[in-house]
């Protein structure tokens, strides 16, 4: 059970790192919904794939442009390649204005306006990480 709980604190200390530089945690249930802007590309959960963007198991603490069998673009391979890391403050960054985090990205959404939303999405994405 320590081991678990462990396992748990490592996985969800980035979305908790966020959290505590942004005023407060992010709610898992209200991002579920915030994340109901992403299902139309993006999947999460057990039977997860790929489809116009990644599948987001394990996502937040994942290196950039690491899912198998998924075309990135250029940019994003090149972060990927630098060694750059989807913890808390990059998928932020990067949920806020796609296109300007990384010219020439491949997602046309437009991005997340409110911080709580960013934090929301996170935190539940942080709940499918191993």
């Amino acid at each position: 059970m320590k081991k678990i709980i462990g396992i748990l604190a490592i996985c969800m200390a980035p979305a908790m790192a966020f959290a505590d530089s942004h005023g407060g945690e992010g709610d898992v249930a209200k991002g579920e919904k915030v994340f109901r802007k992403c299902k139309a590309c993006h999947a999460v959960g057990d039977d997860a794939k790929n489809r116009v963007g990644p599948m987001l198991n394990g996502i937040v603490g994942r290196q950039i442009a690491e899912v198998e069998e998924f075309s990135y673009s250029d940019a994003l391979k090149d972060m990927g390649a630098e060694g750059k890391v989807w913890d808390a403050a990059e998928l932020a960054a990067f949920l806020e204005k796609p296109r300007d985090y990384a010219k020439g990205t491949k997602m046309s959404f437009a991005g997340l306006r409110k911080e709580d939303d960013r934090a929301d999405v996170i935190a539940y994405l942080a709940t499918f990480s191993e």
